[in-house]
């Protein structure tokens, strides 16, 4: 799907970029020449400012990828092991956006907000492993701090098409949990994660509209050592989460 996905976009972007420019006001005639309806360029000086501020709300979906370690393989042999795989659950998220123009094509995108995120890992017994194992989840509040370049195709009337690609510190500053049994697993606090995707600009007579897809994967391992049977069951844990942004500026 992603792959699909970015192969649009990119199909897509040469043929903006080479449409020619339509007049800032396009009329519709029926067969007698009379006018139908209207077409109106929207915001037609938007990209001539240097900056644009904006909020965004965003839907996602997130889970952790697992690297098992040498520990969980051994058990798992001896037949008193565990089977640990993650599960996908969603998610919201707010923030601002800081948005500026460095080119004609180029903007450098600032987007902080907070993300409220739960992940699962689904613990399943195997032969002799002790009973008192159970699926963990860890829901946690976080800052993001995206740092994002944006490449935008030229206007055709009231839409164009965009690719941002960047990355993303991110911070945990709460742990919401919700039964003690499923939260002892533990996971750093700090993540570091590459960003990309794809959006679609639409221009309204007051504001411009985003929706945009972008993926980000992790690539700080969050796993934390101890003695218990969930932390000695990962060598390393990272970060994977598809967000629908909706964005308004």
């Amino acid at each position: 799907m992603r792959l699909r996905l970015l192969l649009l976009a990119l199909l897509g972007l040469p043929a903006a970029a080479l449409a020619q420019k339509k007049s800032y006001t396009s009329a519709k005639r029926g067969k007698n020449g009379q006018v139908k309806s209207v077409t109106v360029d929207n915001l037609t000086g938007y990209d001539d400012k240097w900056f644009h501020p904006g909020f965004y709300i965003g839907l996602n979906a997130s889970r952790y990828r697992l690297e098992h370690s040498q520990a969980y393989v051994d058990r798992l042999r001896g037949g008193t092991g565990i089977s640990a795989n993650a599960k996908m659950s969603p998610g919201f998220a707010v923030g601002f956006v800081g948005d500026v123009r460095l080119a004609d094509y180029w903007n450098l995108r600032f987007t902080p907000g907070v993300s409220f995120l739960t992940r699962q890992v689904e613990f399943k017994k195997v032969g002799a492993a002790p009973d008192s194992v159970q699926d963990q989840e860890i829901g946690s509040t976080q800052i993001d701090l995206p740092l994002l370049i944006k490449f935008k195709s030229d206007r055709r009337r009231n839409t164009r098409v965009y690719m941002v690609g960047g990355v993303r510190p991110s911070f945990n500053v709460g742990n919401r949990k919700k039964d003690p049994e499923r939260s002892q697993m533990q996971v750093g606090n700090a993540d570091f994660a590459i960003e990309y995707g794809v959006g679609l600009d639409l221009f309204y007579p007051f504001f411009k509209f985003a929706p945009e897809l972008r993926f980000s994967h992790g690539l700080s391992n969050l796993s934390k050592p101890g003695n218990d049977i969930y932390s000695t069951s990962f060598q390393r844990i990272r970060t994977n989460t598809v967000t629908l942004y909706l964005t308004f500026e």
